[in-house]
């Protein structure tokens, strides 16, 4: 019986050794025995003993059998409408406390534990069979909190977990289930044959939706976020959202979207935003987010969305915004970003105050039985690494899924944690409604087809309450089925589906990008005056604080940056890029592993003072008008942190928003997000983000996985001005992509490629005044090179730059080197303004770090239409770098020299791929051999 389990069988003379023990000092004994003797304590003083009471062991095996039922309760609960439960040993059975059938009738004090005074053994087990085994099961003994535990208890003892509801909110719950139930058979009816991934058997997810609604707003909400997968969705849309019936039915014509920028996407992806009416008459606002395939992908980014709205719009009220995540019970326990997820619910940089989870159990994954899906007993414990409580309830019973609604959304009010429902149903149909079931699953579907739907259940349970009679119910059944013809023929009206608005008004004075917008950027330089007061506000630190002195030394050293002839590095580019932006009013959030510090110690955004916890931002000291700045060290996850960063973009368009790898290649993590989210959301959802990548990326020996931050696959999901990569190589031109992901009339993700070496590169800064005119620039020309004598031009991007400089140098030679800053999108004006401005030029060169099959190749060949262009890269590799030290460097050192033409290959001039230089593998023996 987990941590009680050792009291079933423990002696009397034990328990008593126990007691006294407890007695001299409660903390001798552990947390178990110390709730076990408060309950006894608190009847031995308040209540008279009797002389036909047990003595005190018998006592104890009363408050051993109430703990019982708490701990294990709902392993032996009435939960699951179509299968018969697991069997779990030891039972709750009373001889297995040490009790008898002669003990049921006798009077024990231990029933104070529970709230009902002393009482007999049969009213004590009755109280908590109702409480813990009927419709709602209840996981919350392993919660250590104490406040909490005993709220729960409280909470559900008190009233037995029994729904006790008037007929007004029996009626609501009718009429839910009555939009929810004719939904489906109206759409199985009218489309046959068509994918809608209904909702039969676990409909009382409608009513369930419908009283957090009311509940949360009345408890003070004014808006819902809801992330779901596609089962169900257009259930939701149509009856808790309240699109309308007939959008939904024109969906299903398979028509043109109505606006011409948007691809658009399957009807049961789809999100939208819509302000409805409570039944008390609040008006509150109701986002649907979008969600691909990747079921469980939408939990953090509609955990982002609720942080920008508290943080925005509430000024950190985490009651104004609840969040709702609508699992499945296959995907909740078999994707682990719903780990990362609650994992990071409760860091400060993430929390939102608590989600409410619904999960929508039916049993089954795809074909996969739920036996084959997963370790744990439930599919919902992951819930305990946070001690959330868990509520499991009979789907089938509808009014107990509202009271579990209801005392969910009472816990999250007040203790600002995560609950969990879970909703026992079943699914009626296969997969989808094309599918069979009974191919994988025929004893359980035999059971599903001859099982009456919920609300037929709910009738019947209220025609003999009295509440109605046969008569009622056909009428609300007519009169919503009514409703759904209507809308039926308008839909027939409608020449093309209308893409509904998702977190439209947010998004109110942001316009869609044209191509003409990328055609340069636009003057984000400021006044040298204030770019002097911004470096002196963020390179001063407090008076009577103690810091480490090599932090002193950095700021002196940024502060000497500053001074006439000084130079700013890449650190002091970025920080006074944020400065600007937040003394404009523009909030600025930084987010990722390391992130305050920097991976490479270069940023320092975050000071400690020395010898204590206590931190210093210099940034939140600009003036006291000034956005907030925000800079989170993230827990060590990239796809739930990534997803909830993109999902803090999509509500803030005024805000600066970014995501830090530790290392670039790192992203991979979170490639879902990346797929499904920022490269795609604008063309299936008309969804646009400014959410800003920093990948730290360039070949400096670390080895394969240190090394490159994947540009080439980046560059294979860029079309149709989707999105912007980039890769800087001057703090200056650093500075004003940062601030203009901001100061354009439009919004598009952006993907940095972020040095290291350079980070503290002598040849990688720039001038104070660089940052105080111009804008940023797409490409950057070779200043120093004659024109006229330039026969070579290197193109190339990123730290390469300042390797083919060094060696120019030192040959003394006249070649052009030509940085592309953007690769996407491609800046095509500016590349054909540099070739005619070298007329002699007689070879033209792309040259990368990367291997030939990686970095940006490919891409610059399909774009790169104004001359002939040959390659210099590493070989062509499935690893993206050698583990070798001196290999890297002997093909760093081939490409620096092939870039200027030093070659004897046959295939100089034609394509070089550095196939004379060795592979690992091959390089590695002839080494060995040598040494």
């Amino acid at each position: 019986m987990d941590k009680f389990s050792y009291l079933s069988n423990a002696e009397g003379d034990f328990i008593e050794q126990q007691y006294q023990h407890y007695l001299n000092d409660p903390a001798s004994v552990d947390q178990g025995w110390q709730r076990f003797f408060e309950g006894f304590e608190f009847a031995r003083k308040n209540y008279q003993q009797s002389s036909d009471q047990l003595t005190v062991p018998g006592e104890f095996k009363v408050i051993n059998l109430i703990n019982g039922y708490r701990q294990r309760g709902h392993l032996f609960t009435l939960t699951n409408p179509v299968r018969t439960r697991r069997k779990y040993t030891p039972a709750l059975d009373p001889e297995n406390f040490g009790l008898s059938k002669e003990d049921m009738n006798k009077t024990f004090q231990a029933g104070n534990e529970i709230g009902i005074g002393p009482a007999p053994l049969s009213k004590i087990i009755a109280h908590l069979e109702q409480t813990y085994c009927q419709s709602v099961g209840v996981e919350f003994a392993y919660i250590r909190n104490e406040e909490v535990y005993r709220w729960l208890l409280q909470r559900m003892e008190s009233q037995r977990n029994e729904p006790r509801y008037g007929k007004a909110l029996k009626m609501t719950i009718l009429r839910k289930l009555s939009e929810a139930v004719f939904f489906e058979k109206f759409l199985h009816k009218r489309f046959p044959g068509q994918k809608r991934f209904s909702l039969e058997g676990g409909e009382s997810l409608i009513p369930a939706l419908d009283a957090i609604i009311e509940k949360g707003a009345g408890l003070g909400a004014n808006e819902f976020l809801i992330g779901m997968p596609h089962r169900g969705r257009l259930n939701v849309l149509a009856n808790i959202m309240g699109k309308p019936y007939k959008d939904i039915f024109n969906e299903f014509s398979n028509k043109e979207f109505d606006d011409e920028f948007v691809l658009g996407d399957v009807k049961y992806h789809l999100g939208a935003t819509f302000q409805r009416p409570t039944h008390a008459g609040k008006t509150v606002d109701l986002t649907l987010a979008p969600n691909p395939s990747h079921l469980e992908t939408v939990g953090p980014v509609v955990s982002g969305i609720a942080r920008a709205r508290i943080d925005q719009q509430y000024k950190g009220d985490t009651d104004k915004v609840v969040p709702i995540i609508i699992h499945g019970d296959a995907s909740i326990s078999g994707q682990g970003v719903v780990y990362e997820m609650i994992q990071m619910s409760e860091l400060p940089g993430y929390r939102t105050g608590g989600t409410v989870h619904l999960v929508v159990n039916n049993q089954v994954g795809f074909t996969t039985n739920y036996l084959e899906g997963r370790s744990s007993t439930y599919c919902t414990d992951v819930a305990k690494i946070v001690q959330s409580p868990i509520f499991h309830v009979n789907a089938d019973d509808a009014e107990a899924v509202v009271y579990a609604i209801e005392l969910a959304m009472e816990f999250r009010e007040r203790f600002d944690k995560d609950v969990f429902i879970d909703l026992l149903g079943y699914r009626r149909y296969g997969h989808n409604e094309g599918d069979e079931p009974r191919f994988t699953q025929p004893v359980l579907y035999k059971a599903i087809e001859q099982h009456p739907d919920v609300r037929q259940l709910y009738v019947e349970k209220l025609i003999a309450e009295g509440v109605i009679n046969s008569g009622d119910a056909l009428a609300i059944e007519k009169e919503v089925n009514d409703i759904f013809e209507a809308h039926l023929a308008e839909s027939h009206k409608a020449e093309k589906s209308k893409v509904t608005p998702f977190l439209g008004p947010t998004w109110g004075n942001i316009r869609v990008a044209v191509s003409e917008d990328f055609n340069r950027s636009p003057v984000t330089g400021i006044d040298m005056e204030v770019l002097q007061m911004l470096g002196d506000r963020i390179t001063s630190l407090p008076e009577g604080k103690a810091f480490n002195r090599k932090l002193v030394r950095l700021m002196n050293d940024r502060r000497a940056m500053l001074a006439p002839g000084g130079k700013l590095d890449w650190a002091m580019g970025e920080l006074l890029a944020y400065a600007s932006l937040l003394n404009e009013g523009v909030p600025v959030r930084l987010s990722g592993q390391d992130s305050q510090r920097g991976t490479f110690s270069h940023r320092h955004a975050v000071l400690t003072i020395e010898d204590s916890e206590e931190r210093y931002t210099p940034l939140s000291h600009i003036n006291p008008a000034q956005a907030s700045f925000e800079v989170y060290n993230s827990p060590l996850s990239e796809y739930g942190v990534l997803g909830f960063e993109y999902g803090y973009s999509l509500s803030s368009p005024y805000t600066l928003t970014i995501w830090e790898a530790q290392f670039g290649d790192f992203f991979n993590g979170a490639q879902i997000i990346i797929d499904q989210y920022m490269s795609s959301a604008e063309d299936k959802w008309r969804v646009m983000s400014d959410l800003v990548l920093f990948l730290p990326h360039g070949y400096e020996g670390q080895g394969p996985e240190h090394s490159s931050g994947r540009i080439e696959r980046f560059l294979s999901l860029c079309a149709e001005n989707n999105m912007q990569v980039v890769n800087c190589t001057t703090p200056a031109n650093f500075f004003h992509l940062l601030r203009r992901q901001i100061k354009r009339p439009f919004r598009k993700p952006l993907v940095v490629f972020t040095p290291k070496s350079l980070l503290r590169h002598p040849a990688c800064v720039s001038d104070l005044e660089e940052l105080s005119k111009g804008g940023f620039r797409e490409v950057i020309d070779d200043e120093t090179a004659d024109p006229a004598e330039v026969k070579r031009v290197i193109f190339t991007s990123g730290k390469l730059y300042y390797d083919l400089i060094e060696e120019r140098a030192k040959r003394g030679t006249h070649e052009a080197i030509v940085r592309i800053e953007q690769l996407y999108p491609f800046p095509n004006e500016q590349v054909k303004a540099v070739l005619a401005r070298y007329p002699n030029a007689q070879r033209h060169v792309w040259a990368q770090e990367e291997p030939a099959n990686m970095g940006a190749w490919s891409f610059i060949l399909r774009h790169f239409k104004e001359t002939d262009i040959l390659l210099v890269a590493r070989p062509e590799s499935g690893s993206p770098a050698t583990g070798s030290p001196r290999l890297h460097a002997l093909r760093q050192r081939k490409i620096v020299e092939k870039s200027f033409g030093e070659c004897t290959c046959p295939n100089a001039n034609l394509i070089c791929k550095m196939v004379c230089a060795p592979h690992e593998w091959s390089f590695i023996a002839e080494t060995a051999k040598t040494e």
